[in-house]
């Protein structure tokens, strides 16, 4: 049986992956805050041994895994998005608990960038500049943000590990869709940070982790045709005149 020109096998060979990989998040979401490795013998001989499995990290991440292979099939792009989700969940979960993002899990994401960007660069140069160019706009961004923010606010508007992750961010996307993400990841803050103000879940100056929302923003861009996303975001911040714009 196949799906969408893949074998059935192929997806319950890469969601039983997911879900090995999900528990190991759990163990990195531990073990990286704490600047420990997490390539060690303990992982076999004590964590494995001793918790439970974390069905929620197996299952996003299974799910996630087949829905990359579903969308992109055997090439390139699907085995970089395999190696950066997961390592984008442990900078969620450990952003949102600590609001840290912890910089051995941000360089990581660079150096794993970096390779995918050589490779690309050796069958197209074009492609290379574009991953390049994506981490200088990526960083850029948001250090312009977290300087001017920090600068007007009298404190810090954005922690720097959103920049470093932003930045290699970039290296997987490029300079264009790594707008569409930081826009995205805008609104969602945006609108988060609205509802809990409003629901006094926190309060007006408190800080709100961002790491999430970027990486909620990233999980879309994988799964969402940047067509797509570029439309929306164009009708949202033009409050629906885009279309008129458009035609006009």
């Amino acid at each position: 049986m196949y799906i969408n020109n893949i074998n059935i096998l192929y997806y319950l060979f890469i969601g039983i992956i997911g879900l090995c990989v999900g528990q190991f998040i759990s163990w990195c979401v531990i073990r990286l805050p704490e600047y420990r490795k997490v390539f060690v013998r303990e992982f076999f001989t004590i964590y494995l041994k001793n918790e439970k499995p974390k069905y929620i990290y197996m299952i996003v991440t299974s799910l996630l895994f087949v829905g990359v292979l579903y969308l992109y099939g055997f090439q390139l792009k699907t085995l970089a998005y395999i190696i950066l989700i997961p390592m984008l969940i442990c900078a969620c979960d450990i952003d949102y608990k600590l609001k840290i993002i912890p910089n051995r899990l941000n360089l990581t994401i660079f150096e794993v960038g970096l390779v995918f960007t050589f490779i690309e660069g050796i069958v197209n140069i074009n492609i290379a500049i574009d991953m390049l160019l994506g981490m200088v706009v990526g960083a850029g961004i948001f250090l312009f943000i977290t300087l001017v923010g920090g600068l007007i606010a009298g404190k810090e508007a954005m922690g720097f590990g959103d920049v470093k992750l932003m930045g290699a961010l970039g290296l997987f996307f490029g300079w264009r869709t790594i707008i569409i993400i930081s826009l995205i990841a805008f609104l969602l803050g945006a609108i988060i940070g609205v509802i809990l103000v409003l629901c006094r879940r926190k309060k007006g100056e408190e800080y709100i982790p961002f790491g999430p929302f970027i990486v909620i923003a990233t999980i879309i861009a994988i799964f969402v045709p940047f067509n797509i996303l570029l439309i929306a975001m164009l009708k949202i911040f033009t409050l629906g005149t885009y279309n008129i714009q458009l035609a006009s």
